[in-house]
């Protein structure tokens, strides 16, 4: 069965989609089978892709609220590894729709299990928000991955969100866990960056990813054109950041898997 990571963060503006998505790419360019679902509202992870999220017939969205099977919305994208459930602008009411339903907290985790067996990660993009969105993608996963900004305030919120992870630990999934937190939006050029980094390691210690993600246009520019930055720029200092996670990613859950491709002997004694 493959393992389920929510990408989340309450806070806006810290590289949570552009994580999801670069990171999804990253494991599928390393031959894993992954999954990349789009649970935000805004559909940037769909367009990201290069999906247009009206185009789409069936959605998060149908799969939530209409009871749809989950690979009905499934969708290949332009990665021969990597596969999206797209997101859709009716999302929006989908928390309020929801809200009068038995178990609304697991539905996603209901859903997901005819198809997770398919795929070596599932990647879920949250929403910037608290609600039952993001606790059903909680409930469903494995793990949470925190993207974290290099800047001023980079902890505010962290407290709130790491609440809502122990809740939904004590009372609907107590298997869940913190995959790592990843630093983004590092700036080489700054002492704040570097000062951030340090902040953030004392708080969160080895569950702090090594690989960094610095402040880079081509990153900036690859969900415009509906590409992730490896097809983008495969040589942009973003995308080899982000495979560079991937690849740390894969290492810290290597017993899931017998062996790992396209790894160099460094990298994996590392």
């Amino acid at each position: 069965m493959g393992k389920v990571i929510s990408v989340a963060n309450q806070k806006g503006g810290v590289g949570k989609t552009t994580t999801a998505i670069n990171l999804a790419a990253s494991l599928a360019a390393i031959e894993h089978s992954t999954l990349l679902i789009d649970i935000d509202p805004q559909s940037n992870s769909t367009s990201g892709i290069g999906i247009e999220p009206k185009s789409v017939s069936q959605s998060i969205y149908q799969i939530l609220v209409d009871g749809v099977e989950a690979s009905e919305a499934v969708i290949k994208t332009d990665l021969p590894y990597l596969d999206l459930i797209p997101s859709h602008i009716n999302l929006v009411g989908a928390e309020i729709e929801m809200i009068d339903r038995p178990k609304r907290e697991r539905i996603l985790s209901e859903a997901l299990e005819s198809i997770t067996d398919k795929y070596d990660f599932v990647i879920i993009d949250c929403p910037p928000s608290l609600g039952l969105l993001t606790i059903n993608s909680l409930t469903a996963s494995d793990s949470v991955l925190i993207p974290v900004q290099c800047e001023y305030f980079a902890l505010e919120g962290l407290g709130q969100l790491l609440n809502t992870i122990k809740i939904v630990r004590q009372h609907l999934n107590r298997e869940l866990e913190i995959e790592g937190v990843v630093l983004t939006m590092y700036d080489t050029r700054t002492r704040l960056s570097s000062q951030v980094a340090e902040e953030v390691k004392r708080y969160f210690g080895d569950k702090v990813f090594e690989a960094v993600v610095t402040r880079n246009v081509r990153l900036a520019e690859s969900p415009s054109f509906g590409k992730p930055a490896l097809l983008y720029d495969s040589m942009s200092a973003g995308a080899q950041n982000y495979l560079a996670l991937g690849r740390e990613l894969i290492i810290r859950n290597r017993k899931l898997f017998k062996s790992s491709p396209v790894f160099s002997t460094e990298s994996t004694e590392n």
